[in-house]
């Protein structure tokens, strides 16, 4: 059976990447996770000064030092999945804090950033056979996928669950900063020049506010047999 390209863009928090990894692991394609690319190069702002103590971004700085990022996906023999390495470094767990989730909108909105990491997602999924989630797959990255998904809910639920995992994870926020981020990030990534957040005009939209994960999959996993199945 033809093997083809899955784009799922959508906003933060509405569950792309959890579907993704699922949907991938039950055709046996390739998930590939841009969010953290986007997250790892922040992480690397963050932790070369190029943020200011009072939140202003140097992007000049940024742009001057992006060819000593280097990314990858190693897989995880105990988790089942890819971790995020940033020069040779497990970042993984650091690159979803609310420290990172600050600043990651303002860091994916420079053109050089987006050109360097959408060259390098291009190339991951040159073979198909590939899930990919962000928010320019379908618009930018494979324009020509041939299965696009785009993700929402309310900005209230998908702060609530962010708020839940942050909780989880021991971090100390409340509800009212997580929604501020998820706020500020949707304006940002909606308003920029450069890949702003837009729907596909074929994209499939999933408002997923009321739905639970199990339907979530079983209506996209049938969608996707049904496209393959076009493409066999």
């Amino acid at each position: 059976m033809g093997k083809i390209t899955i784009a799922i863009d959508g906003y933060s928090s509405t569950g792309k990447s959890t579907i993704a990894k699922r949907l991938a692991a039950a055709l046996g394609y390739i998930y590939v996770d841009t969010g953290a690319m986007y997250r790892a190069v922040t992480l690397f702002a963050l932790n070369n000064g190029f943020v200011s103590e009072k939140g202003a971004l140097d992007s000049a700085a940024l742009i001057d030092k992006l060819s000593e990022v280097n990314l990858k996906f190693v897989p995880n023999t105990e988790t089942g999945r890819s971790d995020m390495f940033l020069n040779d470094e497990n970042v993984e767990q650091e690159i979803r804090s609310m420290r990172v989730s600050g600043f990651v909108s303002p860091v994916a909105a420079i053109k050089e950033v987006r050109e360097k990491l959408v060259k390098i997602q291009q190339e991951m999924g040159k073979d198909k056979g590939i899930v990919m989630d962000g928010r320019d797959i379908g618009t930018v990255v494979f324009p020509d996928a041939e299965l696009k998904l785009f993700m929402t809910a309310s900005p209230e639920t998908r702060a609530a669950r962010r708020y839940k995992e942050l909780l989880e994870k021991g971090e100390e926020v409340t509800y009212a900063e997580v929604l501020k981020n998820v706020e500020e990030r949707d304006r940002i990534d909606s308003t920029r020049t450069i890949s702003p957040l837009t729907k596909a005009k074929d994209a499939i939209e999933f408002d997923n506010s009321d739905m639970g994960l199990e339907e979530q999959f079983e209506r996209i996993h049938e969608f996707a047999k049904r496209v393959i199945g076009k493409h066999g």
